[in-house]
């Protein structure tokens, strides 16, 4: 007789079903030979495997299995599918267009940028761009892992050419405005990159999450925040509507100061100043931060909404990065309108310095990155039991309440219990002996995923002697 493992919930990262007579936890990419953790196939049993998979598992992640079967030593993701098949090539062509586009920018990083200048004679632009590259080939890698770290990878990299759509946009308002002579190959090149890497990480993302494993997820996921992440989400929102604003006033001031005692304060780098291409780039990024901070906060699971956020940040604080090397930099006479000789004639000294709008935005950048570490590691809150886990998973399992089953881990039904879980017990009269056969057609009826081994050893059910194995 082979022993079968019915999968009833699935997570991101854990899925939750029976043995041959046990409740199991196992990992979604493992071997189903063995379970991570188990208990006896009890109303007890049933009620604190449940318990324990929502506290190790994200809530908002856990979905019913769709009938699908595949042996216990294959994954999903290797079958015939068409869906899957149409996945692995997207992600291929995804991480293609990422790679093209990350050897463009590179290329791009040398010829002349803007105003006959190169991005790399330029140490402030030149470090933000590195930044962009860095983080569009990290997205391209994990696209190219595959599993759970594709849709990861994809978010980090869409939402980061969200954003620098905004920064480029403003970069070629420059020869837009001022005429096609301003631009060097290296804007056409990197403008190139950014629309290779922007396609491929449109083309990841298009990748429904969820299909490796056989389940059909969403694109978007978008949720309401429970009473106890309020604070925080508002926290996030709050904090991404101050950097965009705080994005718009200028950073860097100039003192220029004469011998004469004569003095003159000038700044740089205001939002709303220049051609109107440049300001409509600058208006461009702070509603693209500030919609993907709010989408990030609404994101689930969380933890994927993190990402998101990083996602955001990421090219928010190289522009912070960059206003540092810029005014650690000493200024040119000639950028105020002054000849070498004007200057010395004048005694002219010019000294640099950040605004207090630079500070306030470096404040609200802090608190964001404080906030996706939260989100990223903070452990989920527990889930209720939803109304069909019962008829998915109990049902039709024997066992009475309290029975042990020697070197088995028997835990009470509230073993686990977290704020917000609750575990209503069955009906004692629901709960009837259901035995594994080899027929098909005793299961054909069972809305779950079946998994079968032809190994001997897989038939071997080890008894969990460390109870509440640690996450």
């Amino acid at each position: 007789m082979l022993d079968k493992v019915t999968i009833a919930y699935r997570g991101a990262t854990y899925e939750l079903g029976r043995g041959a007579d046990y409740f199991g936890i196992w990992t979604v990419a493992g071997p189903r030979s063995q379970p991570r953790e188990w208990w006896p196939e009890t109303q007890e049993g049933w009620s604190a495997a449940w318990t324990r998979f929502t506290a190790l598992e994200t809530p908002d992640a856990i979905t019913p299995v769709g009938r699908q079967q595949v042996r216990s030593g294959e994954r999903a993701e290797t079958g015939g599918s068409p869906e899957i098949a149409a996945g692995s090539g997207r992600a291929i062509a995804a991480v293609l267009l990422l790679g093209a586009g990350v050897v463009l920018g590179i290329a791009g990083l040398f010829p002349d940028y803007l105003t006959g200048t190169s991005l790399a004679a330029a140490p402030d632009s030149l470090v933000s761009h590195v930044i962009y590259l860095a983080i569009w080939t990290a997205g391209a890698v994990l696209i190219a892992l595959g599993g759970s770290r594709l849709r990861i990878g994809a978010l980090l990299a869409a939402g980061l050419s969200i954003v620098t759509f905004g920064l480029f946009f403003s970069d070629a308002g420059t020869p837009i405005a001022g005429g096609a002579h301003l631009a060097g190959a290296g804007l056409v090149l990197s403008l190139i990159g950014w629309l290779a890497c922007a396609t491929g990480s449109a083309v990841a993302f298009s990748i429904r999450p969820g299909r490796a494993a056989g389940a059909r997820g969403r694109l978007v996921t978008l949720g309401r925040p429970r009473s106890a992440a309020l604070g925080p989400v508002v926290l996030v929102i709050l904090a991404g509507l101050g950097a965009a604003a705080a994005f718009a006033p200028a950073w860097v001031s100039f003192t220029l100061r004469t011998a004469a005692g004569q003095s003159q304060t000038i700044t740089e780098g205001n939002a709303f100043a220049g051609p109107a291409p440049v300001i409509a780039g600058n208006v461009i990024v702070m509603i693209a931060f500030a919609a993907l901070v709010i989408a990030a906060a609404l994101w689930r699971p969380v933890r994927h909404g993190s990402v998101l956020l990083a996602a955001a940040i990421i090219p928010m604080a190289a522009q912070a990065i960059a206003a540092l090397i810029q005014v650690g930099e000493p200024a040119s006479p000639a950028q105020f309108g002054f000849t070498p000789a004007q200057a010395s004639q004048l005694g002219l000294t010019i000294s640099n310095g950040l605004t207090p709008a630079f500070w306030i935005y470096c404040v609200f950048v802090v608190v964001l990155a404080v906030s996706c570490a939260w989100m990223l590691f903070t452990p989920p809150l527990g889930a209720a039991v939803p109304a069909d886990a019962e008829a998915r998973t109990g049902a039709g399992f024997a066992g009475e309440a309290g029975t042990e089953i020697a070197a088995w881990h028997v835990a009470r039904a509230d073993a686990y219990d977290r704020p917000g879980v609750q575990n209503p017990p069955p009906d004692q009269d629901s709960w009837d002996i259901s035995e594994n056969t080899d027929s098909d057609e005793s299961d054909s009826d069972k809305d779950d995923e079946e998994f079968e081994s032809d190994d001997a050893a897989d038939s071997i059910v080890t008894p969990n002697t460390e109870p509440g194995t640690p996450r």
